[in-house]
């Protein structure tokens, strides 16, 4: 249990850690540096094979691997949802504001007609809260956690048959 519980609590800090690190740089704001924030899918995986090749040792077959993968996710789930709470309403209460503005000079950048890029906002605004930005936090751990593992316990997982995992 201890082999799943550590590394969701690891996940969820890791990725909260790196969401407030885009805040506390200015990353965010930055139209080059914004698409940083998807380093949260490479901890991820980082952190899952980590944790996978611990859970093998203890004869886990592919099933196995791919629960323990998907439990490590669940775990983070809270931790990552109550970062993204506390980043968008307390560190950084404007974030959906600047980076509504950087969605903006992006838009200009690409040479789109005023009424498009208004358009694209407004659209854009309708789901950026803090309650759907953690939400969708929450979720998209949990979905990468469970293509993950999949894939990674292809890899790292017991074989039938033998007593060490490959």
């Amino acid at each position: 249990m201890k082999q799943i519980v550590v590394p969701g609590v690891v996940l969820g800090a890791l990725v909260a850690a790196w969401t407030f690190v885009m805040g506390l740089t200015g990353w965010y704001k930055d139209p080059a540096l914004l698409n940083l924030f998807w380093m949260v899918t490479v901890i991820e995986i980082a952190v899952l094979v980590w944790a996978l090749r611990k859970t093998a040792q203890d004869g886990r077959g592919y099933g196995r691997q791919v629960f323990a993968g998907t439990a490590i996710a669940a775990i983070s789930m809270p931790i990552i949802f109550g970062g993204s709470l506390l980043f968008t309403t307390v560190a950084f209460p404007r974030y959906f504001e600047e980076v509504r503005q950087v969605h903006e000079q992006m838009l200009r950048a690409q040479g789109l007609p005023a009424d498009k890029i208004a358009e694209a906002l407004e659209e854009a605004k309708k789901s950026q809260t803090p309650m759907i930005s953690a939400l969708s936090g929450a979720i998209g751990t949990l979905v990468t956690g469970l293509v993950a593992s999949a894939v990674i316990a292809i890899f790292v997982r017991t074989k039938p048959g033998t007593t060490k995992p490959t």
